[in-house]
């Protein structure tokens, strides 16, 4: 027997590709600003963002274990990408892991866990995302995932320097 979302069609050969990436980045700001980028909900709502063109809805930030976090965001008339998180475990400064799924319109096509580490880095932070993948029936790919999460590093980088503007990155 097969299980499926409510809503989800049926496909003849449902598949998953699991795959896990790092990537490790460094910024000026201590680990406690880092932090604060993610903890505080206006400041996530200005970098945890899509493209430029994208527009986003109904932002949620409930940043306690066992909280919760939604978004939903797409080009203006395109399908709706829906990232739906619970926050498992936050040490202040030090760490953040929550697992989430992301939606296409009403289409699961991901799960996945993340780890975020913040490790003091000489005068600033070394940021370091783990996420680990179940990547659904051809529906999204982890090389798309990895490039997703660069970009919104990117946006996280231009919100510290907006926060601290003589930070060193």
């Amino acid at each position: 027997m097969t299980l499926r979302s409510p809503g989800a069609p049926v496909t003849a050969e449902p598949s998953a590709q699991h795959a896990t990436f790092v990537i490790e980045r460094r910024f000026g700001p201590s680990p406690a600003q880092v932090f604060a980028a993610f903890a505080d909900k206006q400041a996530k709502a200005r970098w945890f963002v899509g493209p430029d063109r994208w527009q986003s809805s109904d932002h949620r930030l409930d940043f306690r274990a066992g909280g919760r976090e939604h978004l939903s965001s797409g080009l203006p008339g395109g399908p709706t990408h829906t990232f739906d998180a619970i926050y498992h475990d936050i040490v202040p400064d030090r760490r953040i892991v929550y697992s989430y799924e992301m939606h296409l319109d009403d289409k699961r096509i991901s799960v996945s866990l993340a780890t975020l580490e913040l490790l003091p880095a000489d005068s600033g932070t070394r940021l370091r995302p783990t996420e680990q993948g179940a990547f659904l029936d051809g529906q999204d790919f982890v090389s798309q995932r990895e490039q997703g999460t660069r970009e919104l590093l990117d946006n996280l980088e231009a919100e510290l320097r907006r926060a601290s503007p003589t930070a060193r990155h």
